[in-house]
């Protein structure tokens, strides 16, 4: 899967299980690290764990699993890198504390909602 497809397929299941302000930047021109990086809000922290636990869900019946995962034990920030791909799963406030839109402001951004699902 091409990365542009996994971060919309990874998106959409982000989406479908209630994640809020859902932004994908493209940092393609911008970094090495990644394609591009998935940024949303969670509710809570079982609500992280539930985007977390669907997302690991339905790609591994893709043959797709994370090369690495970070933040599982708290819960208010999942990191999921799929080398192309990366997604971060915040509670809002540690959203807004680590701002990664600023950081990486330069990058186009493609925000997610009920028109492009």
């Amino acid at each position: 899967m091409k990365s542009y497809d996994l971060a919309h397929y990874c998106s959409e299941i982000i989406y479908d299980k209630k994640g809020e302000d859902i932004i994908i930047l493209d940092v393609r021109k911008i970094t090495d690290i990644a394609d591009y990086f998935i940024i949303c809000t969670a509710l809570t922290q079982n609500h992280v764990n539930a985007i977390l636990l669907e997302l690991e869900k339905k790609l591994k019946k893709t043959g797709l699993k994370p090369w690495h995962v970070e933040g599982k034990e708290n819960k208010k920030w999942i990191l999921l890198d799929f080398v192309d791909v990366v997604i971060h799963i915040f509670l809002k406030e540690t959203r807004e504390y680590y701002a990664l839109e600023k950081l990486w402001g330069d990058a186009p951004v493609e925000t997610i909602g009920d028109e492009d699902v």
